[in-house]
């Protein structure tokens, strides 16, 4: 059995062996077995949370989705982004001839067949992703989210050869660094608190003798953190949502209307322009974006009447109106669920799947809405400064 990529630790009389993975490698998935099948551990340990463990054990998942439910708790971007980042990396495992997170299905099956207590070691996924949405900022979410939109439409190839020598010391370090210098604040609720819970999970799993499947990144930082004590609570605790955000997004609204009412009543004709253009602006652009995503006309109307409206509350979206009206003229059936997990492999699939494409038209509608908001708001001051 070759000892590459397999870390051994002995701590307070217990053994625990590391095994660094890389997630769409077929080279992995057969280690992992090798090594459970010759160590017989105690415990196997994956790096998986409750929720991608029963994601990778029901295929099914998709054909249960309530997509107006999805829409109705602001959870269309979060899981179109899921999608996005699925997409990529199922992309390179079809290149390959394996499943994404085949070495973790690897592991969980080895571990049933020789008795072996199964730790879901890794943080909760939606816990993780708060802390990194709460940690990079405003122009970091923006560019972290222009790279995984980007991913979709790479072309990009990779030998199994090159993902094997990503799982080296010198590549790895190499990553990390550019990945901080990229995303300075992403590399701490990403990879160091992960590597924090993981070590507490994997040294507190029972038995004498533990295996751990994990992705490459993380074994050197659970070399090091495994020997100190970690705060789980503190760990898992999402972050505070900033007030900001909310004072911001009622001041707009306030000072738009309040900048067009002055002006009606200095100025009918004017405050009539501001109002046109305001409507013109935020309606076009919030149609442009459900047109981009391919929505029906009438969900185009839709974001072209409500995006108007919705900019000026908060507490609604032109892309909620114009999503559940996609819906409902092109309610997706069962079919479009279950070819979801292979659609989204690839651009065209992503805009012909009707669930991808109200997710799009959520989207895309809303980012229209926004830079409706700012052009047509801009507009609206320009006026009030000439009719004053």
């Amino acid at each position: 059995m070759s000892n590459q990529n397999i870390t051994r630790i002995n701590l307070d009389g217990k053994e625990i062996i590391l095994i660094g993975t890389a997630h769409v490698s077929k080279q992995s998935a057969e280690q992992v077995k090798e090594v459970i099948e010759s160590e017989r551990p105690d415990s196997v340990c994956i790096e998986l949370d409750e929720q991608r463990y029963q994601s990778i054990i029901d295929g099914n998942r998709w054909k249960e989705m309530d997509i107006f439910k999805v829409m109705k708790e602001k959870k269309a971007t979060l899981l179109l982004m899921n999608l996005v980042i699925s997409s990529f990396q199922k992309r390179m495992a079809k290149q390959l001839g394996i499943s994404a997170g085949q070495e973790m299905i690897q592991g969980i099956n080895s571990a049933e067949e020789i008795g072996a207590n199964l730790v879901l070691a890794d943080r909760n996924i939606q816990i993780t992703f708060a802390r990194i949405w709460h940690g990079v900022g405003l122009w970091g979410k923006t560019k972290l989210l222009m790279q995984i939109v980007a991913s979709i439409f790479s072309n990009e190839t990779i030998t199994e050869e090159e993902l094997e020598k990503m799982k080296s010391q010198d590549m790895l370090d190499a990553m990390l660094d550019e990945l901080t210098v990229n995303f300075p604040r992403l590399k701490v609720p990403l990879i160091d608190e992960r590597d924090q819970y993981l070590s507490h999970k994997i040294k507190n799993a029972p038995g004498n003798k533990v295996v751990a499947v994990l992705g490459a990144a993380h074994i050197p930082g659970i070399k090091i953190e495994i020997e100190k004590e970690q705060d789980l609570n503190q760990l898992s605790q999402i972050p505070p949502k900033s007030k900001m955000p909310t004072i911001i997004g009622w001041a707009i609204p306030f000072l738009i209307i309040s900048i067009i009412a002055y002006t009606f009543l200095a100025n009918p004709s004017a405050g009539i322009q501001q109002t046109v253009s305001w409507i013109l602006w935020n309606g076009s652009f919030s149609a442009i974006g459900t047109a981009i995503a391919l929505g029906h006309p009438l969900a185009i109307l839709t974001a072209f009447v409500a995006a108007p409206i919705t900019s000026l509350n908060p507490l609604i979206a032109a892309g909620w109106f114009a999503g559940i009206v996609q819906a409902l003229v092109r309610k997706p059936n069962v079919a479009d669920f279950e070819t979801l997990s292979e659609d989204v492999y690839n651009v065209k699939g992503f805009w012909n799947n009707k669930v991808t494409r109200i997710l799009l038209i959520v989207v895309l509608a809303n980012l229209g809405s926004v830079l409706g908001t700012v052009v047509g708001g801009a507009d609206v001051i320009r006026l009030f400064l000439e009719n004053i």
